[in-house]
């Protein structure tokens, strides 16, 4: 999967290109790819023609027609993408919650689009969708449709509504945009509110496999728990919201799996030490059976 960052609009609002904006030390579009860093291998900036952008560590390709608005930069990020699907952002979406991100795409599965609605809005550059929709984008392009609602009652879409967002986002952050420098300024004084408050809560998903998942009838879980936590903590939480697991994938202390399984952290690295490995928000922790490879 890839993600990709619309970064060519005007800024006509705002004054000013809204990616070269200081955000947290850095460029607005630093901290935006930083973020998705987290969760993608690779990352699309969709840029504008003569779009002036700082070095990034990420494929970069042009509009082919400037300022063709959201199908355009769809179209020309899913196009250079090398994964079949991509997640699309724009560069003044600071702040993107991973877990809802991760939500979204493990409901890709036999759909072309996946997209949210939000206080009845349904919301494009916070979405997955799948290389399948882009002869349907080109023909929209060509018939001068720029507006990406015009796609999905053409294609396989999934909408995840408002309920199903909060269970990841509950304040809809990840829908906040700099449209003006108002939105900016408080773009700014959220994120200083944020970094301020050192009890801040960790969000993250656990992923269930094999017999956990038969167990539970569950996929996955988001978990809130104590800036500081560790994995043991995870699995603690996971027993206490999960009872059927305690004694058949957990420990009944709720401190480790029980042997037989295995703890991944982002599909990175196989836990070996739960109660002094730290686990931070945006985190996907898989629980499989250790014999399922890796």
């Amino acid at each position: 999967m890839t993600g990709i960052v619309l970064a060519g609009g005007r800024s006509s609002r705002m004054g000013s290109p809204k990616a070269l904006l200081p955000f947290d030390g850095e460029p607005l579009i630093v901290h935006i790819v930083r973020r998705l860093q987290r969760l993608f291998a690779r990352i699309v900036v969709v840029a504008a023609p003569e779009q002036q952008l700082p070095d990034l560590p990420v494929t970069v390709v042009r509009d082919e027609v400037a300022f063709q608005g959201p199908v355009g930069g769809i179209y020309y990020g899913l196009a250079a993408a090398r994964d079949e699907i991509g997640f699309v952002t724009s560069c003044d979406a600071a702040f993107s919650n991973a877990c809802l991100i991760s939500h979204l795409l493990s409901l890709a599965p036999g759909f072309d689009v996946i997209v949210p609605r939000w206080e009845g809005r349904l919301q494009p550059l916070n979405a997955v969708y799948r290389r399948t929709v882009l002869p349907a984008l080109e023909a929209q392009l060509a018939n001068g449709e720029l507006r990406p609602v015009f796609l999905y009652d053409k294609v396989s879409t999934r909408i995840v509504e408002e309920d199903e967002v909060r269970r990841f986002d509950p304040a809809g952050d990840s829908f906040f945009n700099m449209n003006a420098p108002e939105d900016y300024a408080e773009a700014l004084r959220r994120w200083r509110s944020a970094a301020s408050q050192p009890d801040q809560a960790i969000t993250l998903i656990v992923e269930l496999l094999g017999v956990a998942r038969l167990l539970t009838g569950m996929q996955e879980l988001p978990l809130t728990l104590p800036r500081g936590a560790t994995i043991a903590d995870t699995f603690a939480e996971l027993s206490r919201q999960l009872p059927c697991l305690a004694g058949h994938v957990v420990e009944r202390d709720g401190a480790d799996l029980i042997d037989g399984y295995a703890c991944n952290i982002n599909g990175l690295e196989f836990v070996k030490s739960p109660s002094t490995t730290n686990v931070k928000s945006g985190d996907r922790i898989m629980i499989l059976a250790a014999d399922a490879g890796g």
